[in-house]
Order: C-alpha cells, then sequence, then structure tokens
C-alpha cells in the first residue's frame, strides 16, 4: 500500500485540534509521523488499536502551583508540571527543567521524544518530562534549595523508584537534584532511587554527567564507522557550553576530533587551534562552578569570540548540543556549502524539520536526537539498576555498557531506515522506537 501524504495530513490535523497552540509538540509528533504511518499502513493490529494516536496522547499531565520565599522575604508563584507520558515498558522516565521557558508544549514535545528515545535504549524505561518555569540563574543557592523543596513538596506524590522516576534537564544539575532529594526523602520517610543525576555520596552513577555527551560522540562515531570513517582528524563545530556540549567536546577530543567552537545564550567562540584538554578544564571551572559567560575564554586565549551560533564556522562535524531549534534552514545551508558532512544531535530536537530536509537532500549524515542523545537516559537506567541492586558498577565498566547500548541503538537504526544507498536515521530511530512501545501497548489490550 502506497504512502499517502492525506493520511498524515489527517493525522496531524485531529492531533492540533486536540492540542491546540503547542507548536513543539506538533513538530515533535509530525516527524514521528511521517516516519511511522507509511510503516504501519500495511500493519492491521496497529491501525485498529489506534496505537499511533494512544501514543500521542500523555497518561496524565500534572500542573501546580509552586510558592516560595526569596532571599528579600517576597512570595514567589511558579508553576510546576510533570507529564507522564507513557509507561508500557517501564516506570516513566525523563527529566526536569527548570527555565521561563517551560510550558505545557515544551514538555509534551519531551515526553512524546522520550517515549522513542528510551525505547531505543532497550532498557525498561517509560517517558515523562516535567520542570518549572523558574530561572535558577541569579538565584542564591538558598533561593534554589526553597524552590526545589516547594517543587517538590508537591511532586512527591506523583513519583517513586517504580512509579516515575524524573532526573536533570536545563537549569537542573546536581545541585538542584539534591535539594529535591532531600526534601522527598524527607516526605516519604524512604531511601530509594526516586531521582537519577544524583550524587555519588548518596547514590548516583559514576559517568552520568558525562553520559549524554559521550553518547553523542560515540553514535556519530558509529554513523561514520558505518561509512567506513571516523573522527580523527576531523573539525567539529559544538554548540552549547552545559554538560552535553562540554563533555561531547571531551570524548571528541579522545577519539582525535579537533573542536574548535562551544557557545552560550550570549555567543561562540572560535579556537582555530583547537579546544585541548587543558583548555577543556578550563572551561568546566568556568561553566559548571562559576557559572561564568564563554566569552571569558576568547579572552583569556586570545580567540575570536561572535555573537549569534558557530554553525558557518568550516566543519566536518557538527554537534547542536544546546537547545531546540537553533540550527535552522538558513544554517544547515551554511554547515552544507563549508563541507560538513555528519551532524549529531546532542539537544532535543534542535535542528528545525527545515533544516533537517535541507542536510538531508545534500547528503548530509543526519543522527537525531532521540538516537545520539540516548546515553544520558542510558545511564540513568543504569543508576536505576545500581540503586535497586544496592552496588555500583566502575567508570570503565559504565562506559564500556554505554558505548555498547550506542552500538545496539545505531543497529535499529540501520535496520530499519536502510534506504538503497544510505542510512534514513530519522525513519531507523522513529520506526525501531515505536515498534517495542507499540507491542507492549497491544499485549495490554484496550487501556
Amino acid at each position: 500500500m502506497n504512502y499517502d501524504e492525506l493520511t498524515l495530513d489527517r493525522f496531524m490535523d485531529g492531533l492540533v485540534k486536540r492540542n491546540p497552540g503547542e507548536k513543539e509538540f506538533h513538530q515533535a509528533v509530525h516527524e514521528v509521523a511521517a516516519s511511522v504511518i507509511p510503516y504501519i499502513l500495511d500493519k492491521q493490529r496497529y491501525r485498529e488499536a489506534r496505537i499511533l494516536e494512544r501514543m500521542t496522547e500523555p497518561d496524565r499531565t500534572l500542573i501546580f502551583r509552586v510558592v516560595w520565599e526569596d532571599d528579600e522575604g517576597n512570595v514567589r508563584i511558579n508553576r510546576g508540571y510533570r507529564v507522564q507520558f507513557n509507561n508500557a515498558i517501564g516506570p516513566y522516565k525523563g527529566g526536569l527543567r527548570f527555565h521561563p521557558s517551560v510550558n505545557l508544549s515544551v514538555l509534551k514535545f519531551l515526553g512524546f521524544e522520550q517515549t522513542f528515545k528510551n525505547s531505543l535504549t532497550t532498557l525498561p524505561m517509560g517517558s515523562g518530562k516535567g520542570g518549572a518555569d523558574f530561572n535558577p540563574k541569579g538565584k542564591s543557592d538558598r533561593e534554589v534549595m526553597r524552590f526545589c523543596q516547594s517543587y517538590m513538596t508537591e511532586l512527591w506524590h506523583h513519583i517513586g523508584a517504580d512509579v516515575d522516576v524524573p532526573a536533570g534537564d536545563i537549569g537542573v544539575g546536581a545541585r538542584e537534584i539534591s535539594y529535591m532529594f532531600g526534601q522527598y526523602k524527607r516526605l516519604a520517610k524512604e531511601f530509594t532511587g526516586v531521582l537519577t543525576g544524583k550524587a555519588l555520596e548518596y547514590g548516583g552513577s559514576l559517568i552520568r554527567t558525562e553520559a549524554t555527551g559521550y553518547g553523542n560522540a560515540f553514535f556519530m562515531e558509529e554513523m561514520l564507522h558505518h561509512r567506513d570513517d571516523g573522527i580523527d582528524g576531523k573539525t567539529c563545530v559544538v554548540s552549547g557550553s552545559g554538560n552535553v556540549a562540554i563533555f561531547c567536546a571531551e570524548k571528541l577530543i579522545q577519539l582525535g576530533g579537533k573542536v574548535v567552537t562551544l557557545s552560550d545564550s550570549s555567543g561562540f567562540i572560535y579556537d582555530a587551534d583547537g579546544i585541548d584538554q587543558e583548555k577543556l578544564a578550563w572551561i568546566k571551572e568556568l561553566k559548571l562552578e562559576r557559572r561564568g559567560r564563554i566569552q571569558e575564554y576568547a579572552e583569556k586565549y586570545g580567540c575570536e569570540f561572535h555573537e549569534g551560533r558557530p554553525w558557518g564556522v568550516e566543519c566536518d562535524l557538527a554537534f547542536p548540543c544546546a537547545t531546540q531549534n537553533e540550527l535552522e534552514e538558513e544554517d544547515a545551508r551554511k554547515l552544507v556549502s563549508n563541507g560538513c558532512i555528519a551532524v549529531s544531535e546532542g539537544a532535543n530536537m534542535p535542528t528545525t524539520s527545515a533544516a533537517v530536509h535541507v542536510l538531508q537532500e545534500a547528503g548530509v549524515v543526519y543522527g537525531p536526537g532521540k538516537a545520539a542523545n540516548a546515553g544520558g537516559v542510558a545511564v540513568s537506567g543504569l543508576e536505576m539498576s545500581q540503586n535497586s541492586q544496592r552496588m555500583s558498577w566502575t567508570a570503565d565498566e559504565l562506559e564500556t555498557r554505554l558505548r555498547q547500548i550506542v552500538t545496539n541503538i545505531h543497529r535499529k537504526c540501520v535496520r530499519y531506515g536502510q534506504e538503497e544507498d544510505h542510512v534514513n536515521y530519522v525513519q531507523g530511530a522513529n520506526v525501531a522506537g515505536f515498534i517495542k512501545v507499540a507491542d507492549a501497548m497491544l499485549a495490554y489490550g484496550v487501556i
């Protein structure tokens, strides 16, 4: 049966009517549906059970008030969320984001993407996402603590080690996880692995901080190896300067790549000589400890600083690791004209639909985030396993496990995305992720 474009249009028309104004969610669903609908046209069991429609509707959406007091004694009010999207293959699993841009559309897009990402890891994890429109930047530690405690005072009713296991995301690092875990422990009167991304002192996992960035570099390496190529000697452009970007850069350097950019909201640095391990150590101190601006790197090392994003820099490989929709159509054209051969997404949906089309039309190898950045949630799943067994694995053991998971994800993408002369990684990731969750939902009947 041939693919009918109108089928996708009808599906999206219904989804938009049910979810008006949620443009990020619409974008994420459209990208998946465009791959999955052709796959299920001749598979009656999925169509009759309306599996795709059910997958796009969260199990439940929680919205609540978060009231806290700042250091001047002012009462502040934020809106908190948790979207529990799908638990067909395991407890809800996905990060918490604290950022002014957080709204229901953003969290539904992230939770929907998480469904497929977690499925690809093969670990028993469902999908969820949450957070608040709170901005931890510029807040004192005590203000962040009071907010986190207030947020968890509501959230704790709805989570648990076998129910829903949140983690960190933008604006939620080790500090925020620690404050929330402490409050959960106080309220629930139990010590369980209810959050991941915890500090090592109370049940965290080695290499969790590094995992998303490392996994992104590993996925790029897998895509290149499939073409009998590699990272060694390649010039790499990386956006962002948080955990994902920094540790993606670290692994690229270890694999022989030359990383020439990092960025933040103020602009990007361009170091033509390449960022080495010594310079990267300075960046870690700048961004992860002092929370400074990336421009300070340019001042210290005498390299270029530019406003905007780094996609006009000549490179072989590109790694968007900052935020959604940061790589637009014109940026993609610049990458193509400058000789970029592959893009691997460290952030969630950082490339617009139009930009993806430009890259694919030009033959640029494109690794979508649900496959390329799944390393973070994979190690979160391994942290859950360690917590359940009351034990821990070494950093080397965990990196070996991470690498194997990434290799398996790549293998699935190739299996379901192989076309005549290339691999369509978008198609492969979406279909492979869909099948596991869909089959579990079918097994449960109509619920």
